[in-house]
């Protein structure tokens, strides 16, 4: 759908766009901010509206209004207007999670016969479902280390299709040197998809740097205040909308409430993202001074193996530090639960900090030797940092340190 949008072309600064980009100076009755439009179908007005409508959708032109909630929503489109902007696409598309918008890529871009090659230490659902659902189609999998390019290369086949990778990676924060991956990927004739959802555009825009599509979990940063679900796809108009056709029948729709929830977080996603960066600079070199410690996972520091790739890249390096308590898997416990300001829980991205040990978490289904082989180790911290102050992160992580010592 088509609407106007006033604002002037020439606003740059990504705080200005994050608050006006997609949408229209003047909005229904007058508000101020994009409405909720909430409804499950769209009516005509008589039969001839709806013989029009239907040309222009035959004819593949822009439509004008909307016909049923599956297939479109005017509060939907504003979001996905912005983020298109954001991530600096031409078009992207809202769906109703981070991992709805991983599968409906995959099944969409991959059919029997393919090959899809994912960059190890990523998320852990999107691992299993390429090794459950993808494979059940007769679809290839080749898993190779993020920061072994030769291996990556190595992995293409004359039936690879698509490349998978995070920037940064869940939970290491491994950082890809993105320019090479995208000449890699390009070379051999495929499709390079990016998960920045650790990033935001704010501190990335993988798109810069040629990536096909970019990814994004919704559910975290972008709306910042742990109370949604989301997720974005931006890439070129052509892809975006085969991606849309499959969304139809697939119906991975997002309530447009959380689309305008989604919408409103984004407007502080800046000012947000500059204190998660903060946070997680101070809070990763205290740990790394902290002898309860014995390692730190956080491109900011000089430590971290991608140090170098990730000043070159990245505005900031996020708000999500991991690391290594010295001891092993009771002693983590009795570390975490010595903390009083982080919630104890999965995800991140939001205002309030979250902590959590993932071989008790995330990884709990599986056994001590099989989390060793995916990397995962007992005494693993991954700690979502929120915009609370620094010096409270710090003293809170000193207490509770000190206390297991």
């Amino acid at each position: 759908m088509t609407e106007e949008n006033t604002r002037p072309a020439s606003l740059k600064g990504f705080s200005t766009r994050a608050v006006h980009a997609g949408e229209s100076r003047q909005k229904p009755y007058g508000s101020l901010t994009t409405p909720i439009i909430q409804t499950s179908t769209y009516t005509f007005e008589n039969s001839q509206a709806v013989i029009a409508h239907m040309q222009r959708k035959m004819a593949e032109l822009p439509l004008l209004r909307g016909e049923y909630g599956r297939y479109t929503n005017p509060t939907r489109e504003t979001v996905e207007r912005k983020l298109a902007e954001l991530d600096g696409c031409e078009e992207a598309m809202l769906v109703a999670s981070g991992m709805a918008a991983i599968t409906t890529v995959f099944l969409t871009l991959l059919s029997a016969g393919d090959h899809l090659i994912i960059t190890e230490d990523c998320y852990r659902k999107t691992r299993e479902f390429a090794l459950t659902f993808l494979r059940r189609l007769g679809i290839g999998i080749s898993f190779v280390p993020v920061e072994d390019l030769e291996a990556l290369e190595s992995a293409v086949t004359p039936r690879t299709r698509l490349i998978f990778t995070e920037l940064p990676t869940n939970p290491y924060l491994r950082v890809v040197d993105l320019p090479r991956l995208v000449e890699i990927a390009h070379r051999h004739g495929c499709l390079l998809v990016v998960d920045s959802t650790f990033a935001t555009p704010f501190n990335i825009r993988p798109a810069d740097y040629g990536a096909d599509l970019v990814i994004h979990s919704g559910t975290k940063y972008l709306g910042g205040h742990n109370d949604l679900l989301a997720g974005s796809v931006a890439g070129p108009a052509d892809i975006i909308h085969k991606l849309k056709d499959a969304q139809n029948m697939l119906g991975p729709t997002i309530d447009p409430h959380a689309a305008y929830l989604l919408l409103r977080g984004i407007k502080t996603l800046s000012l947000r993202v500059q204190r998660h960066n903060e946070n997680g600079q101070r809070v990763a070199e205290f740990l790394e001074s902290h002898p309860a410690v014995r390692r730190v996972f956080y491109p900011g520091l000089p430590s971290h193996p991608d140090h170098a790739i990730a000043k070159k890249l990245m505005a900031g390096f996020g708000g999500v530090v991991s690391f290594e308590i010295e001891g092993d898997m009771e002693r983590t416990m009795r570390f975490i639960d010595a903390l009083k300001i982080p919630y104890v829980g999965p995800s991140l991205g939001g205002v309030e900090s979250i902590i959590e040990q993932p071989a008790l978490m995330s990884h709990f289904a599986l056994d001590k030797q099989e989390r060793e082989r995916m990397g995962i180790k007992d005494e693993l911290v991954r700690y979502a940092l929120g915009i609370e102050d620094a010096d409270d992160l710090i003293a809170d992580l000193k207490q509770a340190l000190d206390s297991i010592l």
